[in-house]
């Protein structure tokens, strides 16, 4: 395999699958490097409704499974694994997944951003045995169960009304007295049954870790103090997200919450570099919006590589 190619892209959700479509097309023959956990965020969606062109919504992994497939069609190649190292001191850019080494004139950062935990410690001990960041992964498990949901954002209120359709009841736990959420998935939140809101109020510990399984969560509202346990059999963290930027930190110019700065259009502050999707994005955090900066990213690549971009 040629190590060496005119554009990387580190990525594959919405952003970096739609920067592929668009560099193979410009004939740039791009690598792709998807991670272990091909395909973003997307992948832990059922079903999609605000994707523009599918009028009854798509499934989230059916989308990206499109994306890919549209992108390798014009020659993008697409190859599995994490990006351990990156060099950008000078071009071309070197590129490391595990032992090899690949190169490029240009390079896209589409690396997205990951899921908050409540740092509890217990709550990472207790994934996956009744803790999730992910409802349409693990909602199923909690067919007819009580289950939380921590968070008072969009996700948040997305997931709850997602978990309603399979738990007893879902409580969510918010630790202000007003939710961040659009009017619409709040309006569909409380017009739902099977939910209901504790405000003001902290998880502070999970039980029961000596069990091995979610049997309740322990409460502390932060105006009174009071605590208080709620039985529940599984916890779903809907808290927001850390940007996926760590190999670039000290060598790409961040935000204050560790977000990429980008400048006229998605260029970084290290020219040749570009950056697009939620790796970059803390404002509007969409799929559509992800997928639109992946073009550009992708045809600010091919106009720095022309020697028409700065």
């Amino acid at each position: 395999m040629n190590t060496h190619r005119h554009v990387i892209i580190v990525g594959s959700g919405p952003a970096g699958l739609t920067a592929a479509l668009y560099a193979a097309r410009a004939n740039l023959a791009p690598l792709v490097i998807e991670g272990l956990e091909a395909g973003g965020q997307l992948m832990l969606t059922t079903m999609v409704d605000n994707w523009p062109g599918f009028r009854d919504g798509i499934l989230g992994p059916d989308l990206m499974a499109e994306l890919r497939a549209q992108a390798t069609r014009f020659g993008a190649e697409i190859i599995q694994g994490d990006v351990t190292a990156v060099d950008l001191s000078k071009r071309p850019f070197a590129v490391s997944v595990s032992d090899k080494v690949y190169t490029a004139d240009a390079l896209i950062i589409a690396t997205g951003a990951s899921a908050k935990w409540l740092d509890l410690g217990v709550d990472r001990k207790l994934s996956g045995r009744g803790v999730s960041t992910c409802a349409t992964c693990d909602g199923f498990f909690f067919k007819g169960r009580p289950v939380a949901v921590v968070g008072g954002g969009d996700t948040a209120l997305e997931e709850a009304i997602y978990l309603s359709k399979l738990a007893t009841a879902v409580t969510l736990i918010h630790r202000r007295d007003t939710l961040r959420a659009s009017k619409v998935m709040q309006d569909k939140a409380m017009a739902t049954p099977n939910i209901s809101f504790i405000w003001n109020t902290e998880v502070v510990d999970i039980k029961d870790l000596d069990k091995g399984e979610v049997t309740s969560l322990v409460l502390k509202n932060n105006q009174s103090g009071d605590t208080s346990d709620l039985a529940v059999d599984g916890v779903f963290i809907a808290i927001g997200h850390t940007p996926n930027t760590g190999l670039f930190a000290s060598q790409l110019d961040l935000h204050g919450n560790g977000y990429i700065k980008t400048h006229s259009g998605s260029r970084t502050s290290v020219p040749g570099v570009f950056a697009a999707g939620d790796v970059q994005d803390y404002v509007y955090r969409q799929a559509v919006t992800a997928a639109g900066s992946g073009c550009m990213a992708a045809i600010d690549a091919e106009r720095f590589l022309a020697g028409t971009g700065h």
